[in-house]
């Protein structure tokens, strides 16, 4: 698969898109804590090779994240990656936090969009002269599917970007269904929940005024006492997502190349401290120089695996397709492509 990975780089060409000593982000995903599902170490290895081998200085790179866990900040975010197996001896290549110590190295850019006006782009990303965007498919509570928009959207902003990417989400409890075990105080970066009430009225009650709508308490919240308030905000969600990768990509738009693992897919994003088993059987790798046919490419294969639109089954209220409609809409890239399989060469 490795010597596979090899030949995706030369039919992408990406030594054509790298000039001599190019700073070349090379965006991956280093997991969280507890989560075993996110791409190895090897394959990002693989194309840090293929970039040096393009006389490019590669740098492999993830930004903050907006939620309290291991990658909240720079120096947690690092142990994390290593604790994964992401150092630079395993990589070839410095491991760089996107938007710095603490989530607020960043820089804004104008992209006029029907929801944003600008978006805050990690600074690692805006100062990098080519990327190389590797994502691993999966499902996400908000947005459907995580592929390369979101790999580049959530992944290359700052902490600030990605609280606007959230904001119109506001989760609720169900006190019929809350034991006020606290496990969603742990994860709220804001403070926004407390446990009230007494003995077996006990429920947990979250400040709406605090909450940054990050979602964090309703993925850890194993019973199912909180639920976030979709109705009419996920297509804001998904918008924004696409216009902040509009954003970011500004200016790289020839300088980016893009590869989608559709291995190991699970329910939910590599964002948390556990994971699923896979949901479909492997498919494999998928690369393109277009973040829009990639992930539609990506998302009918894995329909056509599974014999249904698999990502609806998993999250029915959420429409896949609109943040792909959108983002070909921005021009970001065309929905139409051809699938050209390595193994009939």
């Amino acid at each position: 698969m490795l010597q596979k990975l090899e030949l995706l780089c030369d039919k992408v060409k990406l030594g054509e898109m790298i000039d001599r000593s190019d700073l070349v982000g090379v965006k991956t995903h280093f997991g969280e804590a507890g989560c075993t599902a996110f791409i190895p170490v090897m394959y990002v290895r693989t194309v840090v090779e293929q970039v040096k081998k393009a006389d490019g200085r590669p740098f492999v790179t993830d930004s903050n994240t907006l939620y309290v866990g291991g990658r909240a900040h720079a120096v947690s975010h690092l142990r994390t990656a290593a604790n994964n197996g992401f150092t630079q001896e395993t990589l070839g290549a410095p491991v760089i936090i996107a938007d710095g110590l603490k989530g607020h190295d960043f820089q804004e850019v104008e992209v006029d969009g029907e929801l944003l006006k600008s978006v805050k782009v990690a600074s690692a990303a805006y100062q990098a002269d080519a990327l190389v965007v590797i994502s691993h498919l999966t499902g996400h509570e908000f947005l459907g599917f995580g592929g390369a928009i979101k790999n580049v959207s959530m992944g290359l902003s700052s902490r600030g970007g990605k609280q606007q990417m959230h904001s119109d989400i506001k989760p609720a409890v169900n006190r019929d269904r809350c034991t006020a075990c606290a496990k969603c105080l742990e994860w709220c970066p804001t403070g926004a929940i407390s446990i009230t009430g007494k003995g077996k009225e006990k429920y947990a009650k979250i400040d709406r005024s605090k909450c940054i709508g990050c979602g964090e308490c309703t993925i850890m919240c194993f019973k199912g006492a909180i639920q976030a308030r979709l109705s009419g905000v996920l297509e804001n969600a998904q918008s924004k997502c696409v216009e902040y990768a509009k954003g970011i990509l500004k200016g790289k738009e020839d300088k980016v190349a893009f590869f989608n693992f559709l291995m190991n897919v699970t329910p939910d994003c590599d964002c948390w401290n556990y994971n699923d088993a896979r949901a479909v059987e492997d498919i494999g790798i998928l690369a393109s120089r277009d973040m829009v046919a990639i992930e539609q490419a990506s998302l009918d294969l894995l329909n056509e695996k599974a014999g249904k639109d698999f990502f609806k089954s998993i999250y029915p209220v959420v429409d896949c397709a609109s943040q792909v409609e959108y983002a070909e809409k921005l021009g970001l890239g065309s929905r139409e492509y051809e699938l050209i399989s390595l193994d009939d060469e």
